[in-house]
């Protein structure tokens, strides 16, 4: 009897350390999953909305970022929702955007979900690969235009920077999980607020005394601005407001962070309030300060596109902390892409020591910590590929534009509301049924002028493509 009370005592001990479904008991709260999100949102784009302003112009800019605010707010409370299937609280997890689709659509619709949020995920982190090397190289250049003046060429190479933080992640892509990274995820928060802040500050400085011409239309079209040059750069602009919001890609994955009481569903609502208020502050007052200090010649980033010469030391501390914001961005993006691939491995051969086994590793003045042989050299091989790609195509953020073109649309906005409106059992041509579906049709049709908009910017860089010159 003893040896049975034992044996029941250890049991019920293990399993204090396992969730409801066998895994490793999730310790993730809602400030960890804001710090998840304002990391994936928040990036170096924020730094580019003065530009966005400057072809809206007043009333549109800032109507339009308020707009895709409370429609990305409004889908993820949706999609949080379907994390847990049937009930939202005590239903089957869900792990994965796919799985989440299989649950209340199924079908084709999963095989679509898993092309559109992984085809995404790669080109994101393929576009913070190159946008990482502009913020080093912006170091440079601005120590450069400082000691040698401002008209001084100083065109240094991204490759050599590109290279670099493809060894970093080498080496923070040994993270195992989403799980793992909530250290990660904060100290890339902060260095977004940081450069914000600077950026903003910046601004202001620059604002005050300024005479830098703002319209309330945006860019006037005139001699050297074509009315169909300021329709593309309007259609680009509401593409960038749009995609600048999207988190939808990585959702499930922070939610499968968070622990069970309370219920994941309403933390990561509150999360989502959090993070998308957080980045609509960040966003109006980066983009409308900026506008107002550089008019309607504002660059397209006023901390890498030299808005800002002085003081330099300032401009290089802020594109220093773009650069390790990006660095924990790439992992919040990637880690999707690691754990489908892994999960599938493992479910095909689930008997290869290469793929299963985990071993003990212990390097000098470091904590034991386990290595996965097949981890180790598909992750590997995966930075070194996308590192390669952004070497080869620079102009990748045009096309990235693209990509986040196909993707925002299914992934932010058809995804949740179909799912919402099959769990609900919502009736075809009802109020709520007709408002959803205008909702939908509105943001497929903002898509689809955005792809349009990207597509015409890829076309021009193409016309003077050389590949490995600067």
């Amino acid at each position: 009897m003893a040896s049975t009370s034992s044996t029941l005592e250890i049991n019920d001990f293990a399993h204090k350390d396992l969730d409801d479904d066998g895994r490793e008991k999730r310790t993730g709260t809602w400030v960890t999953a804001s710090a998840h999100i304002i990391t994936a949102v928040i990036g170096s784009g924020v730094l580019s909305l003065a530009w966005a302003i400057a072809q809206l112009g007043w009333i549109a800019g800032p109507t339009i970022l308020m707009i895709f605010s409370f429609i990305t707010y409004f889908t993820s409370t949706l999609l949080a929702d379907a994390y847990r299937a049937p009930d939202p609280v005590s239903g089957k997890r869900n792990y994965t955007y796919m799985d989440v689709v299989r649950a209340s659509l199924g079908g084709s619709k999963v095989q679509l979900c898993g092309i559109a949020q992984y085809v995404n995920l790669v080109g994101i982190t393929i576009g913070y690969t190159i946008t990482s090397s502009i913020s080093i190289v912006a170091i440079k250049k601005s120590n450069c235009f400082h000691y040698r003046g401002h008209d001084a060429p100083c065109n240094p190479s991204n490759y050599p920077y590109m290279i670099a933080f493809a060894v970093i992640q080498i080496v923070l892509c040994q993270i195992p999980n989403f799980h793992k990274l909530s250290w990660l995820s904060m100290l890339a928060a902060v260095m977004s607020f940081a450069y914000s802040f600077i950026g903003l500050g910046l601004s202001i400085d620059k604002a005050i005394g300024s005479e830098a011409k703002t319209s309330l239309t945006g860019m006037p079209v005139g001699p050297k601005f074509s009315a169909t040059e300021k329709m593309w750069k309007a259609l680009q602009a509401i593409g960038d407001m749009a995609f600048s919001y999207a988190f939808s890609t990585v959702l499930i994955e922070i939610q499968d962070t968070l622990k069970s009481y309370p219920s994941e569903n309403k933390m990561m609502k509150r999360a989502s309030l959090v993070g998308v208020m957080t980045t609509t502050v960040f966003y109006m007052l980066c983009g409308c300060l900026g506008y107002a200090a550089f008019g309607n010649d504002a660059p397209g980033n006023f901390l890498t596109g030299f808005g800002f010469y002085e003081p330099f030391w300032l401009i290089d501390f802020a594109n220093i902390c773009i650069a390790v914001h990006l660095i924990g961005a790439y992992q919040v993006f990637c880690q999707p892409i690691f754990g489908f691939v892994e999960n599938k491995c493992a479910e095909k051969w689930p008997e290869s020591r290469f793929i299963m086994v985990e071993r003990e590793v212990r390097l000098p003045f470091c904590a034991e910590f386990d290595i996965n042989l097949f981890r180790l050299v598909w992750r590997t091989t995966y930075v070194i590929i996308t590192a390669l790609i952004a070497m080869i195509f620079p102009f990748f953020n045009s096309f990235l534009g693209l990509i986040g073109a196909a993707a925002f649309y299914p992934l932010t906005v058809y995804f949740p509301i179909a799912m919402y409106i099959a769990r609900a059992g919502i009736s075809k041509y009802s109020f709520t049924w007709i408002c959803l579906k205008t909702l939908d049709w509105t943001c497929l049709v903002v898509s689809l002028a955005a792809a349009i908009g990207s597509v015409q910017g890829l076309i021009s860089d193409l016309r003077d493509y050389h590949p490995f010159k600067e």
